[in-house]
């Protein structure tokens, strides 16, 4: 690529590559992948991703809302979509945009199928979400009988899957508790099972769980963060390689005099001649405030600029006193040298709170590196 003359998130397709046959090599042949693209593909780009995916041989994807599954049947993916978070006044975008919706409450339940009714459905695909401990959404095991009783009246839905979701699959300290919800998980799964009389397909691992627990794979694995480069653990991002780098370039260098500011509210003030690096990237742009004096930095000519003063909504600025540099260089924010979760661990966040923030201003290139 080009060195950036502008701020921009590079989207490395051949690092995605990379990942998905990686993560992919984990689990057993036959074993379904589902991908997950929500949130523009955690801050990337949601149709470019899903396109490589597609590609790659992907079965399934998941999306945090119905909006964001239409997008990408607006861009011609016709690969099966599971909604995680459905709501009624999406019900009508899921049926037209032949999306599939996850049913995770009894209300939800008796909603949608009236619904479905309503459009004259045959056996359209629901996949029911059960809570085993992360209780964020989910039916518990005493659904189950209504579940049945509900399915027995109607022929506008199926179950296509049944899921859970583990709440702690990356922290071998906490094994006991995930081991729990995968047991209570396939107790679940039986006793559905023999009240419906068929068999959906099942899966409750995520990222981690592909990983670290072999006995969750069960007929499919989800993957989100994985995709992007993140493993949640040092030696597992070994094998994976970031999707995402987060470039801008210097607008302007300043000189700073002992005593003078940098910013609003004076938040750094000079002890020392000091080189200010002004960059065209701020709050708006996905830079929390929580970066600025000192905390953040990045990258320009191979050394560390960290970021001085407050963080502003277009701009920052940064100490390049020790650093060879001019304006117009290039500077990178995260990628694979520095990466966003060792940049977000610099203000105790995570990779996906960085990566996901990136604002959709910021302009998006498309490479194999």
């Amino acid at each position: 690529m080009p060195k950036a003359t502008e701020t921009l998130l590079e989207i490395n397709l051949n690092a995605l590559d990379n990942n998905y046959k990686y993560l992919t090599s984990k689990i057993k042949p036959g074993t379904k992948v589902l991908a997950v693209v929500k949130a523009f593909a955690y801050g990337s780009d949601s149709v470019v991703i899903a396109k490589e995916l597609v590609e790659l041989g992907v079965d399934y994807f998941a999306v945090a809302y119905a909006n964001e599954g239409e997008t990408l049947r607006n861009a011609k993916i016709e690969t099966p979509i599971l909604v995680l978070h459905t709501l009624p006044v999406n019900f009508e975008v899921i049926v037209n945009r032949c999306l599939e919706p996850s049913i995770y409450s009894r209300k939800t339940l008796e909603e949608f199928i009236a619904f479905s009714e309503e459009k004259k459905q045959i056996n359209y695909p629901i996949h029911l979400k059960f809570n085993t401990g992360l209780n964020r959404l989910g039916f518990v095991e005493n659904d189950i009988p209504f579940i049945a009783e509900m399915l027995s009246k109607t022929k506008s839905v199926k179950v296509k899957s049944a899921f859970s979701h583990l709440a702690a699959s990356e922290d071998l300290k906490l094994k006991e508790f995930t081991l729990g919800q995968i047991e209570m998980f396939q107790k679940i799964s039986e006793e559905l099972i023999a009240k419906i009389g068929y068999k959906p397909f099942l899966h409750c691992a995520n990222t981690s769980g592909i990983i670290n627990y072999p006995e969750a794979h069960f007929d499919m694995v989800r993957t989100g963060i994985g995709l992007y480069g993140f493993g949640n653990d040092k030696e597992e991002n070994k094998h994976l390689k970031p999707v995402g780098t987060l470039k801008t370039v210097i607008s302007q260098i300043h000189k700073v005099e002992n005593g003078e500011s940098v910013g609003y509210n004076r938040g750094f003030i000079a002890e020392k001649a000091t080189r200010s690096a002004t960059l065209p990237i701020g709050h708006a742009d996905g830079i929390p405030r929580s970066y600025g004096k000192g905390k953040g930095w990045v990258t320009i000519n191979g050394k560390k600029a960290h970021i001085l003063g407050n963080v502003c909504m277009d701009m920052i600025m940064v100490d390049v006193t020790d650093i060879d540099c001019e304006e117009g260089d290039e500077v990178i924010v995260f990628g694979p040298s520095t990466t966003a979760e060792e940049l977000s661990a610099a203000i105790n966040s995570i990779s996906y709170e960085l990566i996901t923030a990136v604002s959709q201003r910021v302009k998006r290139v498309i490479c194999r590196n």
